[in-house]
């Protein structure tokens, strides 16, 4: 009996050491340091959210013990801005966090930044797609990421022609027209136009984020195309600013006809799955089986040659890409600023595409900003294959044409 007491005592204490010391050795496992990642929803920017559950599949979730933390700022933005400064800002409470990557960089980003930076200088600041002024954000984040609105603002427009394209239209609102990246890369597509032989027309849709909301916006563009196709042909090429705006502008196209080289934030699934009813579970994170699937849908309603994007999406790639650039930081394998250094975080997640890459040049001062990185992808028309955008030469007149408000 006493044997048995003894033994039992022992396996007991055993026991005791093992469930006890569990909770340390959990502790072990989590992650050294977190990223948050603050995205739109689903409804507005699905790309750049897909990007940071990238992150969290490669690199885990803060509330399991892994990296990323990821939030998402409300939809209607504009009016809940106070909102998204205290999403990002809250970051900042958590003693591990020491990077944070906003994409798309809405209004308000750069305030928030520098209430970070006020609480948290050691807290590493990028922002994707900003979409306040370049001066403003340079001078907020660490890092900021916008696709080439300079060169982009003659490639559109030169694949716009070289798909077969006579008219280009363009479709925005005041808002995006008062930012300095959107209100550019128009000014330069009408330069472009006129140098290449297309007519330019703007036309006016409803901002999503006022009170007419996502449904009320698509509605309008739904009901809208119709008339513009009767109106200008089916040889216009259609462009809109504006995420929400793109699945009814595709849906509409592909019945009634025209052109779309590709978004202004391009991608296999911006737009496409929605306008086809797709469904792309199976082929979800792998984009190349994406594209193929979005391409034979595209080429069964007849546009072959009318239709293009980028081969992999840009929003996922500037979340993911940017988590991914800050992750390298932090572990010491790259340095802020190293453009050689992003393009390899960039490429983890875009294999064999064609990126070209160069630092923002203020137009007025001539001054390069050391954080602030444009990049672009060559132009993948569905039923014909790439066309090579990022091979052009740009006059260096577009980059020094100048935008006021």
């Amino acid at each position: 009996m006493k044997k048995s007491l003894v033994l039992a005592l022992v396996l007991l204490a055993a026991f005791a050491v093992v469930v006890m010391g569990c909770p340390k050795k959990e502790a072990a496992k989590g992650a050294a340091f977190h990223i948050g990642v603050v995205t739109g929803s689903v409804s507005q920017s699905e790309d750049d959210l897909r990007g940071a559950e990238k992150l969290i599949e490669l690199y885990g979730d803060v509330k399991n013990g892994g990296m990323i933390k990821h939030l998402t700022y409300p939809d209607n933005f504009m009016d809940q801005m106070d909102v998204t400064i205290s999403q990002i800002v809250s970051l900042a409470d958590d003693p591990l966090m020491k990077a944070i990557v906003v994409n798309q960089a809405v209004p308000g980003t750069a305030e928030a930044f520098k209430r970070v930076r006020e609480k948290r200088p050691d807290i590493l600041l990028f922002a994707g797609e900003p979409h306040e002024d370049p001066p403003v954000i340079q001078e907020a984040a660490d890092v900021a990421i916008n696709s080439d609105f300079i060169a982009r603002g003659y490639t559109i427009i030169w694949a716009a022609r070289e798909m077969g394209a006579k008219k280009f239209v363009h479709i925005s609102f005041p808002r995006h027209m008062s930012y300095e990246t959107l209100g550019l890369r128009r000014l330069i597509m009408e330069q472009a136009c006129k140098d290449l032989g297309l007519e330019f027309i703007f036309e006016t849709a409803p901002d999503p984020t006022t009170e007419v909301g996502v449904a009320g916006a698509q509605q309008y563009i739904l009901e809208k195309v119709p008339q513009w196709i009767k109106k200008y042909g089916t040889d216009t090429a259609f462009f809109c600013t504006n995420d929400a705006h793109t699945e009814p502008l595709l849906k509409q196209l592909l019945t009634y006809g025209g052109y779309f080289v590709e978004a202004d934030l391009p991608s296999p699934l911006m737009g496409y799955p929605g306008a086809l009813d797709l469904d792309l579970k199976a082929e979800a994170g792998d984009f190349q089986k994406i594209l193929a699937k979005v391409e034979q849908a595209v080429v069964d309603k007849g546009g072959a040659g009318r239709f293009g994007t980028w081969a992999y999406s840009y929003g996922f790639t500037v979340t993911a890409g940017l988590g991914e650039y800050a992750k390298m930081i932090i572990e010491g394998t790259a340095q802020k600023g190293d453009l050689s250094a992003l393009n390899t975080a960039f490429a983890k997640f875009t294999p064999g595409a064609n990126w070209n890459s160069t630092n923002y040049i203020n137009p007025v001062t001539g001054e390069k900003a050391a954080n602030h990185m444009l990049v672009y992808m060559d132009t993948y028309v569905f039923g014909k294959g790439y066309l090579p955008t990022t091979k052009q030469t740009i006059d260096p007149k577009y980059f020094e044409i100048k935008f006021k408000k």
